[in-house]
């Protein structure tokens, strides 16, 4: 049985041997991709990375807290464009505009998490879907952020070195997702984890035991919008232009549903989730030039639907893959996995 006999054994990143080989081979296997792939599959693996940084932060807000959120794409467009305003206005180099914007997405997220102690399950949900849908009508109505026009990022450099391709720009990215994958885990395992996990599990409960309920949902919904705030600052610079209508409320749906495919309170769950339907995502973009799997959605199209709805198939595929979560597995990816150890553990019996 796997049993921990003292907290350093909770906190220690490396488990064993096995889980340090694996780390190695992972680590060289990210630093050898970009010399071997193209530049289509390096700007993917940049569009992965940003998306797990976000999940992994809603993850922190959902899975171990327990508050709903629906307004993350808000979180995501006050990074994006706080970033580039920061650079282009204010004149701050990147690695200090990134995290300055974060920082203001985290305020934001402080004062979405006031109503969290009133509000809980669909009403909270509400609540955080009215931030969201109401910050993207403001960008679009100031000026300053490009109005419906929307802004271009300027160049990117930190210090002599320019970042003008996806390569280069994945250097700086992987190892930032790396460092708050890290973060996140580590924090879990702090005192601010277990009151997260509490409030979580039995609310009244955690109360009684002399948790803040008001200052961890706050923080909680602040680490949470911090994420996506950085996440949106990387975007912004992956994509070379943002508007409000890239951040739609379809977006934080996606960001939700890769929560729960990957697997509420989980790490990697949440990085197994993300890439999973960011791939996905990705590929279901052009569907129609899918050999014999395009045709046949074409001519079933055009004899029942309408072409235009082949572009949308996405959404049917997503939708399925949530429902057969919630039917056979509700702690998502995670939850395959832990089963799949289990197997193999008491394998043959």
């Amino acid at each position: 049985m796997d049993m921990k006999r003292d907290y350093y054994e909770d906190v220690q990143l490396f488990t064993s041997g096995v889980v340090v080989f694996w780390m190695a081979i992972m680590l060289a296997a990210l630093a050898i991709f970009p010399f071997l792939a193209t530049s289509y599959y390096i700007y993917m693996a940049n569009f992965l990375a940003i998306n797990v940084i976000v999940v992994i932060g809603l993850n922190i807000l959902v899975g171990y807290a327990g508050q709903v959120s629906l307004g993350h794409a808000g979180f995501f467009a006050i990074g994006a464009y706080g970033t580039v305003i920061l650079m282009t206005e204010v004149h701050l180099p990147f690695l200090v505009a990134l995290p300055l914007a974060g920082l203001i997405a985290a305020g934001f997220g402080f004062l979405l998490g006031l109503p969290s102690l009133r509000l809980e399950g669909p009403y909270l949900a509400i609540a955080t879907l009215g931030f969201g849908l109401t910050i993207t009508q403001i960008i679009g109505r100031i000026e300053l952020f490009g109005g419906r026009q929307g802004l271009h990022t300027p160049e990117l450099f930190i210090g002599p070195w320019h970042l003008e391709s996806d390569r280069d720009f994945y250097f700086l990215l992987i190892p930032l997702t790396i460092l708050l994958a890290l973060t996140a885990r580590n924090l879990i395992k702090t005192k601010v984890g277990r009151a997260l996990i509490a409030i979580r599990d039995a609310e009244i409960a955690a109360e009684t035991l002399g948790v803040n309920l008001m200052g961890y949902k706050t923080l909680a919904f602040a680490i949470s919008a911090f994420y996506a705030g950085v996440g949106g600052g990387l975007y912004a610079f992956v994509l070379r232009f943002i508007e409000p209508e890239i951040f739609t409320l379809l977006m934080s749906i996606m960001f939700l549903a890769m929560v729960v495919v990957g697997g509420l309170g989980s790490i990697m769950g949440s990085i197994t989730g993300a890439c999973l339907l960011s791939w996905l995502d990705l590929q279901l973009r052009n569907i129609l030039s899918i050999p014999y799997l395009g045709k046949w959605l074409e001519a079933l199209s055009q004899e029942w639907f309408s072409i235009t709805g082949v572009s949308n198939i996405q959404l049917i595929v997503f939708g399925a893959i949530l429902v057969l979560i919630m039917l056979f597995e509700p702690l998502g990816i995670f939850g395959f996995w832990i089963r799949a150890k289990k197997y193999w553990k008491t394998w043959p019996f």
